[in-house]
């Protein structure tokens, strides 16, 4: 075993699986599950992975910067509403022609947003179907939801 410092954290390298770990099976259809913390510091992960997966699912630049954009909304959503050290856990569902993402957080508040916000405006406008709700937390609390939907363009016009 080995200890590292990265950039201030300390991280234990071993050769091993662990016995144990402390992430999830990832739901069911789920390609991709990021579990970070609620933090606006770790937004651009989450980015980075909407934009990688479809980039590899062949989607334009268009459509890649519009799910981009979309993930970033509704995910400073949610961690704007987040408890303080809570968790944001995002899902990536890729299928041959489109990509489902959904994002949960815990909040102290049963009220989902608005959908007469400007947010909620920027999501309908760069995705095929957005949805949330809030929902009873385990312990205590609830948790806030998005599913997104993003659809890959079959033609590209003007070429």
């Amino acid at each position: 075993m080995a200890e590292v410092d990265v950039d201030g954290t300390e991280v234990t390298v071993s050769e091993h699986e662990p016995s144990t770990t402390t992430s999830e099976k990832p739901a069911p259809g789920a390609d991709v599950e990021v579990r970070i913390a609620a933090s606006p510091a770790h937004l651009s992960v989450v980015r980075a992975v909407a934009a990688d997966l479809a980039m590899r699912a062949d989607f334009t630049l268009d459509a890649i910067s519009d799910l981009k954009m979309a993930v970033d909304e509704a995910c400073s959503e949610l961690i704007s509403r987040a408890v303080p050290d809570g968790d944001l856990v995002c899902r990536f569902g890729i299928e041959s022609d489109q990509i489902h993402f959904s994002a949960e957080a815990r909040t102290g508040s049963a009220v989902p947003p608005s959908r007469e916000s400007f947010g909620w405006r920027v999501l309908t406008a760069l995705t095929d179907a957005v949805n949330t709700w809030v929902v009873p937390a385990p312990g205590g609390g609830h948790v806030l939801r998005f599913d997104l939907l993003k659809k890959r363009a079959d033609d590209v016009v003007g070429l």
